[in-house]
Parts: structure tokens; C-alpha cells; sequence
């Protein structure tokens, strides 16, 4: 038999705490959700905030985007990237025009933002008070489309971010760090960051559910390739 070890795709949340650094986690939600264009299988593309701060961070997600130009990859200061094919900018619009029909928040891009004419473009979109049950609370877009869910109590933060049948990454924002370390340890994903820490490669990589099967990174990477054996004596 084959053994497999697997790196799928991802939903990845950011839980942004009652309390924590709304602006600060809103800058690193958007870096993380559209880096390559949203092209990137631990992507952030679920914003989980409480109602209260809903207002605010629907501001400052739109004034975030507006500071994100589209154009040559070639070009450094370009933001935002064309996609990998027709097939698959065509599978991104038709997220966002289930998004327009669900009648979601649109808080930037959507199906008639302008893009450049060469090159297969779809505007940096970003949706709020989307519905946990929908399609784009659920499914992979891999584009650039964040979406944004509002709970009333950290319970439903939880229970909003472990809602998919994918767990690869996710990150929490919070103003106490044990708190934020209890939120994490609750999270349904493979590798989660507190308050921004950076990626570490000697950590284990990958995911729960449909995000895959194994791990890569540091000695449990290693393990993957690994047989254990067990020899017993009478003693």
C-alpha cells in the first residue's frame, strides 16, 4: 500500500476578540487573505467579529482595500495579481454573484468593480454579515474575497470558526493572551498564530477534515516518512 500525506485546501479564520487590536488584526486579515491574489490553501478568508465592532471594522476593511492597486506582478507597487486562469476567475465571480444574490454586505469590490484589461482580474471583494450557512462561508473561494461573520458571544466565535469541513490554519486576536491561548486551543485547525506571530517552519503544517491528512514541518515532518517498530522482551 501507498501511504499519502496530504496538504488540501482551507477556510481559515481570524477570531478577533472582544477587546483586542481591531486595526491591527484587520491589516493582518487582509495582508493574509489576498497575498497571491487569495491564491494560498492557508488563505485567512473568514473575519469572525463581534457585532459591536462590526461598524469599525467594516471602515477599516474598506479603507485597507482601497490601498491595494492591481496590476503587473512585475511591478512592486502592485498589491493584487491576476489569477491563475480563465476557468478559475470564472469560478470566483460565480462566489461573488451567489454573495450578491444572498444579499450580503458588500463592503469592497464585487462583480462590477473595474480591473485592469489584461490579465485575469477579480477586484480584492470583501462581504459582511454573511450567513454561516452559505456558500461563501463555507467553500474555498481561492480569490480574493474575504468574508466577514459577526457573533454575539465568544462561544459562537468558536463554534463560527470550527463551522467548516476545513481546518487547516487560523489565527486569534486578543487583548490577554492566556485568552486568547484558551480561544486557540478550542480552534479546529492544524496551526493557529495568537496576535500575529509569525509563521514557524520548524512547527507541524497541516490540517483537519478536508484540509488534509499529515503534517510537514520540523521532526513531524519527518515522521511522515517514518516506520515505527516495537521490540518487546520478557523482562
Amino acid at each position: 500500500m501507498k501511504r499519502v500525506s496530504m496538504e488540501l485546501g482551507g477556510k481559515s479564520a481570524a477570531v478577533v476578540l472582544p477587546g483586542a487590536d481591531l486595526a491591527r488584526a484587520v491589516k493582518a486579515t487582509v495582508a493574509s487573505c489576498f497575498l497571491n491574489s487569495g491564491q494560498t490553501c492557508s488563505a485567512t478568508t473568514r473575519l469572525i467579529v463581534s457585532r459591536d465592532d462590526y461598524p469599525t471594522c467594516r471602515a477599516l476593511l474598506a479603507d485597507a482595500v482601497a490601498g491595494m492597486p492591481m496590476g503587473d506582478p512585475g511591478d512592486a507597487s502592485t498589491r493584487i495579481g491576476p489569477l491563475l486562469s480563465a476557468l478559475q476567475r470564472e469560478r470566483v465571480l460565480a462566489h461573488i454573484a451567489d454573495a450578491e444574490q444572498d444579499g450580503f454586505d458588500r463592503i469592497a469590490g464585487g462583480p462590477d468593480a473595474p480591473v485592469p484589461e489584461r490579465g485575469y482580474f477579480v477586484a480584492p471583494t470583501i462581504y459582511g454579515n454573511v450567513a454561516p450557512d452559505s456558500r461563501l462561508a463555507n467553500e474555498e473561494v481561492f480569490g480574493p474575497v474575504l468574508a466577514v461573520l459577526c457573533y454575539e458571544t465568544v462561544e459562537d466565535a468558536i463554534a463560527l470558526a470550527n463551522g467548516t469541513r476545513y481546518g487547516l490554519a487560523a489565527s486569534v486576536w486578543a487583548a490577554d493572551e492566556s485568552c486568547g491561548e484558551a480561544v486557540a486551543n478550542a480552534l479546529r485547525a492544524g496551526q493557529v498564530d495568537v496576535n500575529g506571530a509569525r509563521f514557524n517552519a520548524a512547527a507541524p503544517f497541516g490540517g483537519f477534515g478536508m484540509s488534509g491528512v499529515g503534517r510537514e514541518g520540523g521532526a513531524y515532518g519527518l515522521e511522515e516518512f517514518l516506520e515505527p517498530r516495537a521490540i518487546q522482551f520478557p523482562r
